[in-house]
């Protein structure tokens, strides 16, 4: 018999061991690698000291997706109603946008809160809803963007509708989430930040899209929220639970009063909400006015666009840093909290008025996107702290409609204002004072809290 030595196999490129194949898949490692490692990252971010396990890291991803299609829409009709006219013209067309969005919304947006009160256990589809709503108004929208045409207000309206509806749910989920030993003042600055950072990656993204065309950052939001609409239901299922909750009520001292609102016995409470509202009045008051005003009168050296830009960059940092401040914070003297950032935002405003200048309007936009933030999260632990669980929801949701209506506000009359610098940073001062003001006087009527005690009462 004849001997056979061993012959090793003769390999060919099609067996996937090949030198090309295998420098392919190297080729294929090294591009996937920085998407593939970022989102890792980002997971690993989100999902930290808990959040993984509590379902809260998939509210803070949801969150940001929001936020990536909000902006997206943002740019679209700013380019549209804003930029693309003479001031006088821009003027009326944003007074149009708010008179047509905003006038109809504060009658609807009374009406969000109870009706949400209805859904105790479909807040997960009441947010994927709220999505993919805005997905099929942007690609509504899209066809009338470049015109500016009335057509476009009544989808714009719709959007903003569901925007908030989304945003009253998930103030009302985030309690359900918490991990272990979280407060809720650090859960909802995970949050929040977390919009903020996808607002600031997905803004560059939207202005690129509308250097293509004017529809093009409208198609981009409706694939967000078609991905949102989604990432809605992977939300854990406690999510729809809602054991023992009810509606709350705006009144004090009525016991039996039938009108839906915040119900508590803490005057801190009504007072950190009062001053929260100027805040949020003072950044819509800055938001319109400053656009018109920086318009016309650019810093020096600049041009418009980039004179908004750097305003508008600087109150978004400020917003980003109050909030990772607020992370870090122990929610122990919240009414301390808003006073003393009110007091801080009056007199900047004030040094503001005094000392007209572009820099001082950029240091009181990052100032008050600082404080804002802030005040925001104190407030919410102070409803943590008096309100009741079974009313926690509705008190959140009548909350961020009163702050809504505040901010239409305050562009109403940063709108109607003559744009004169001095004129108008003393309208922001008077804002921040009466607002500081309430701060103070929850601090002064703050009571010293026993353990268990100032508790809301339920109708």
């Amino acid at each position: 018999m004849g001997h056979y030595w061993p012959v090793a196999p003769v390999r060919s490129s099609d067996d996937g061991s090949g030198p090309a194949r295998r420098a392919g898949r190297a080729v294929g490692r090294a591009l996937h690698l920085p998407i593939t490692g970022t989102a890792r990252g980002i997971r690993r971010a989100t999902h930290a000291h808990g959040a993984g396990e509590s379902g809260l890291g998939r509210l803070i991803e949801l969150h940001a997706i929001n936020g990536a299609g909000d902006v997206m829409i943002t740019v679209a009709l700013a380019s549209t109603v804003f930029f693309s006219v003479p001031t006088d013209e821009a003027r009326g067309r944003v007074a149009l946008y708010l008179a047509i969005t905003m006038a109809p919304f504060t009658l609807l947006a009374p009406v969000i809160g109870p009706l949400l009160d209805r859904l105790p256990h479909g807040r997960r589809a009441a947010m994927a809803a709220a999505m993919l709503a805005r997905a099929l108004l942007a690609v509504m929208m899209s066809g009338a963007v470049a015109t500016g045409g009335l057509e476009l207000y009544p989808a714009a309206l719709g959007v903003l509708v569901a925007s908030k509806a989304y945003g009253v749910v998930r103030s009302a989920v985030v309690p359900r989430l918490l991990p272990p030993k979280f407060s809720l003042v650090k859960a909802n600055s995970r949050v929040t930040l977390a919009g903020l950072l996808a607002t600031g990656a997905a803004a560059p993204v939207a202005a690129g899209l509308h250097t293509i065309g004017p529809p093009w950052p409208l198609y981009g939001a409706c694939a967000i929220f078609i991905w949102g609409t989604f990432a809605a239901f992977t939300l854990p299922h406690k999510v729809d639970e809602a054991k023992g909750e009810r509606r709350a009520r705006l009144s004090t001292h009525e016991a039996h009063s039938r009108k839906p609102g915040l119900r508590t016995v803490s005057r801190p409470v009504l007072c950190g909400l009062m001053a929260n509202a100027a805040m949020r009045g003072l950044s819509g008051f800055l938001i319109f006015f400053l656009a018109f005003l920086l318009r016309d009168h650019p810093l020096a050296g600049q041009s418009a666009a980039v004179s908004l830009g750097i305003v508008g960059i600087a109150a978004g940092l400020g917003n980003a840093v109050g909030t990772a401040v607020g992370a870090w914070l122990r929610a122990r003297a919240p009414e301390t909290i808003i006073a003393a950032v009110l007091s801080l935002t009056l007199g900047v405003s004030v040094l503001a008025a005094v000392f007209v200048s572009g820099l001082f309007m950029a240091v009181l936009a990052a100032t008050a996107g600082f404080c804002q933030a802030l005040a925001k999260l104190s407030l919410d632990a102070m409803i943590q702290r008096d309100v009741p669980e079974a009313v926690r929801t509705s008190a959140f949701a009548r909350s961020e409609t009163l702050l809504q209506m505040a901010w239409v506000l305050g562009g109403a009359i940063g709108i109607a204002l003559p744009l004169n610098g001095v004129l108008g940073m003393a309208v922001a001062a008077a804002i921040v004072a009466a607002g500081t003001t309430m701060a103070l006087r929850g601090v002064l009527t703050s009571p010293r809290r026993p353990q268990g005690s100032a508790r809301a009462r339920v109708a």
